[in-house]
């Protein structure tokens, strides 16, 4: 007979993915057993605030409920930034509530969002077990050369290292390379967010994000990496103080920063013929990928092969070229898009620990 934990864990359940970006409310209702998780209904919201978000989810509740679908039995979260007291995904009580809400300010773009979801999707859905997925975790084993930034260690206490993001898309690319994952990959996860991960045999051992969610590549809305002397010029000279420079580095930067006009991909396409700033904050995002990856191949002392993933990468065949034709100087480099399943991943991982929470 199977002990009570192999029992528990074969059952199936029905879990809601919730993935709160900085700009959507994307959802997937599963069903998820040992073997599989199937993808029963799906949907994405554009929203730009708190306030659209849990709206969204008030929308979302309703498609749940309307399309006759099995109700979900447990929530799960994708959370960008769990800082330093969560590092695995988990059951969501009150103290690792607290925990979450101490984090905000490492992801402001997404943490105050983040949490109105949950709370949200508590009061719609009483009684069901809520789970944190963290972006973070996929990262949490760098290498000390990787991990540490190059800071006094006065300073480099706990809490100031380099955590990476998008780790639960990054596992979903390990996930469906399966048998066929080469020793040396990397990844770019490219959208509104964006970051390039090197994996060694299925673990991350760097990748361009850091301390937070704006470092790394240039975004939407993201500056990426910058001199920091910058911002202590900008504090200095121009009398920004700490919130106008988050204002500045998270919303008013990236792509809708060089081209004055959006952070939309494609809407700097449509107007790069014409317009030379939106052309130019093209070309920079292309020269800082094939950068990243130039860099990644480095740390891994080659490439095996360059997956895109993200909405950009997955559906920016202009970028996509322009990026390789700079990695020419490769050899035999292969290149594949594959999806992002990161609601995949949320209701896996949320099977797993309500399982063996019941367990």
């Amino acid at each position: 007979m199977n002990p009570p934990a192999a029992r528990e864990n074969s059952l199936a359940l029905t879990v809601l993915a919730l993935n709160s970006g900085s700009s959507s409310l994307k959802f997937g209702l599963y069903r998820v057993d040992a073997a599989r998780a199937d993808c029963v209904l799906e949907g994405n919201s554009a929203c730009t605030s708190i306030e659209g978000q849990t709206d969204a989810m008030r929308e979302i509740a309703a498609r749940v409920a309307a399309s006759g679908a099995p109700e979900p039995q447990v929530i799960g979260h994708r959370i960008v930034h769990g800082g330093p007291s969560v590092s695995r995904h988990a059951l969501i009580d009150a103290p690792l509530l607290q925990h979450l809400e101490d984090a905000s300010a490492f992801a402001p773009l997404h943490a105050g969002a983040g949490l109105a979801i949950i709370r949200r999707a508590q009061h719609l859905f009483p009684g069901r077990p809520q789970v944190a997925c963290l972006d973070t975790v996929f990262h949490a084993e760098l290498p000390a050369v990787a991990r540490t930034l190059p800071i006094a260690s006065d300073v480099c206490a706990e809490s100031v290292h380099r955590y990476g993001f998008h780790g639960l898309s990054c596992e979903s690319i390990v996930e469906q390379l399966g048998t066929a994952l080469p020793e040396r990959l990397v990844i770019a996860h490219l959208g509104q967010g964006a970051s390039v991960t090197a994996v060694r045999a299925g673990r991350s051992v760097d990748t361009s994000m850091g301390l937070t969610p704006t470092g790394g590549l240039m975004m939407g809305t993201r500056s990426g990496d910058l001199d920091p002397g910058l911002l202590i010029y900008l504090m200095r000279e121009k009398g920004m103080d700490a919130e106008q420079l988050e204002a500045l580095v998270n919303r008013r930067s990236g792509l809708i920063g060089v081209s004055g006009l959006s952070g939309d991909m494609r809407e700097l396409h449509a107007a790069a013929a014409s317009n030379s700033n939106a052309a130019l904050a093209i070309e920079m995002f292309c020269m800082g990928v094939r950068k990243q990856v130039a860099l990644m191949a480095a740390v891994l002392g080659g490439i095996d092969r360059l997956v895109f993933t993200g909405g950009i990468g997955e559906n920016d065949a202009a970028v996509r070229r322009s990026v390789c034709a700079g990695l020419a100087w490769i050899d035999g480099l292969q290149t594949q898009v594959l999806p992002s399943n990161e609601g995949a991943r949320v209701a896996r991982h949320a099977w797993t620990i309500v399982g063996n929470h019941r367990a």
